[in-house]
């Protein structure tokens, strides 16, 4: 079923941590929190796991088919909840069960971060630095982020953690 349809998987998020009160989720956090999960399934699993690619804006990683779906009614830094989930739509529910334990995985290490503290975390990451080479801290960028950088750099991140 990968590469993963964004919605799909941001609806399969929004629903795991809004229904924990002890995490809060906003629109930045959630772009991050996918951006991670795509770039750990290429550097460990040498695969896309979204359909989307990520572009190197000033405020980190934002794959721009999911920020345009809130756009009307959201800014980044606007509370998203249960109630933003397509209530016709249940693709998530089929999402094949190693796939969702590696969203957990994902989830358990980063979901406890703020928005803000992730985006500190990708603006000192290969992927990102690399897209937004030349480009003022302030200004706007649409360069996509290079998967293979994004397979390369996680994928030492990983080999590194596990030896």
């Amino acid at each position: 079923m990968k590469p993963y349809n964004i919605n799909t998987i941001a609806d399969y998020i929004i629903l795991r941590l809004t229904s924990d009160e002890e995490n809060t989720l906003i629109n930045l956090k959630l772009q991050k929190l996918l951006y991670y999960l795509q770039a750990w399934s290429l550097g460990i699993n040498n695969e896309r796991f979204l359909n989307c690619k990520f572009e190197a804006w000033v405020h980190g990683p934002v794959c721009r088919e999911l920020y345009n779906r809130f756009r009307a009614s959201k800014t980044l830094y606007s509370f998203i909840s249960k109630d933003d989930v397509d209530e016709n739509e249940t693709s998530y529910m089929r999402i094949d069960e190693e796939d969702r334990s590696f969203i957990n995985y994902i989830l358990d290490n980063y979901a406890g971060f703020s928005g803000t503290e992730l985006e500190a975390m990708t603006h000192k990451e290969q992927p990102w630095i690399e897209a937004r080479h030349g480009i003022g801290p302030m200004e706007s960028c649409n360069e996509v982020i290079s998967e293979d950088t994004m397979r390369d750099f996680y994928g030492k991140k990983w080999n590194e953690i596990n030896s």
